[in-house]
């Protein structure tokens, strides 16, 4: 097994051999003399860094996401494997559920069966600080997409969507085709989502600025299901709503779903985010309006050749966080949406 890589400060004996010498080191100071001086004066930060790659032999990705019952997870899953194997890891996949305290046991399961890397969509800003801690002491190194965590210098790369960037373009779209008038329900995702809270913030920062008014707003755990039930209990309690703006795709089918079987006297626009298949049909039939596309399959194919790439050669070549903006699916496009990736380009 191959041990830790090594990066050393090239310049430092440079740099010490001309500070030395404008300190007024006489041109009779031996080269030995001088070379003893570096040193003993050589700085901390000058030191040697360690690259976390001791299980690099072993050629094992763990990819670990919520659960795959959301197609967007399933995608990164998928995209993990595929291009993984293509690079001649093996990849095993597995899902938290949201559940922090199962992904701690992930991450630990990791460490165990000596993982090259880890690809995680992160159960929990704060929480998931930790397990990486763990897995970096152990010599392994954390990939992030998706969600960040709260915490910089742990992972090696963070590359995850311009979530406010994606939520104000929808919920402008939204703007335009309802005109800017008429009450609407929210469905927000879980929580202690972080991407909750920043696309809920970016619909109200487009939405408040209307005469557009929110008749209610709830929880549905980014569940299709939860989507389809909310959406039917507040269609009910406000059926003169005009609008359901969704947290994400899966709920905005299940909203979908609800309004079809409510079958009201007027439109409902629907909006999302994610740029599933499933949202992409329902707006291909006219069942909703847009969503934004997060390139997910992208991001997640970009980070495992970044593990390969800092695994291989001790770098990415980039900044650990990374930002990847989201794309506008609408009735113009939406028949090119497959595999959460834009077949039209």
């Amino acid at each position: 097994m191959r041990g830790w890589i090594k990066k050393t400060a090239g310049l430092a004996m440079a740099v010490m051999m001309m500070a030395v010498t404008g300190c007024g080191v006489s041109s009779n100071t031996t080269k030995e003399e001088v070379t003893e001086m570096a040193t003993e004066e050589k700085p901390a930060e000058a030191e040697e860094q360690d690259v976390l790659n001791v299980n690099v032999d072993n050629m094992l990705l763990y990819c670990i996401t919520p659960s795959t019952a959301n197609p967007f997870f399933e995608a990164i899953q998928r995209a993990c494997k595929e291009e993984g194997e293509a690079l001649g890891y093996t990849v095993k996949c597995e899902s938290h559920d949201e559940d922090a305290s199962r992904q701690a046991e992930l991450f630990d399961e990791a460490i165990a069966e000596g993982a090259t890397a880890i690809i995680c969509d992160n159960a929990d800003p704060d929480a998931t600080i930790e397990p990486v801690e763990r897995a970096k002491e152990a010599g392994i190194p954390t990939f992030l997409v998706d969600r960040e965590i709260n915490r910089e210098g742990l992972c090696i790369s963070q590359i995850v969507t311009d979530n406010y960037q994606g939520a104000t373009a929808v919920a402008q779209y939204l703007v335009e085709v309802t005109g800017g008038e008429g009450r609407y329900i929210e469905l927000l995702g879980p929580e202690n989502d972080k991407n909750c809270r920043i696309r809920s913030e970016a619909f109200h920062a487009i939405l408040d600025r209307t005469n557009m008014e929110m008749a209610a707003q709830r929880s549905a755990k980014w569940d299709r299901e939860e989507g389809r039930i909310k959406t039917a209990k507040l269609l009910l309690r406000y059926p003169d709503i005009t609008a359901v703006v969704c947290g994400n795709d899966a709920m905005a089918c299940g909203a979908a779903d609800a309004v079809a079987e409510a079958n009201p006297d007027h439109e409902i626009f629907i909006i999302g985010m994610d740029g599933s298949d499933e949202m992409a049909d329902n707006i291909t039939e006219g069942r909703a309006t847009a969503t934004v596309l997060q390139q997910i399959d992208a991001m997640t194919r970009n980070a495992v050749n970044q593990a390969n790439d800092y695994l291989m050669k001790g770098r990415t070549g980039v900044e650990e966080k990374q930002w990847m903006d989201c794309v506008l699916v609408n009735k113009d496009n939406a028949d090119r949406i497959e595999g959460f990736v834009n077949r039209g380009k």
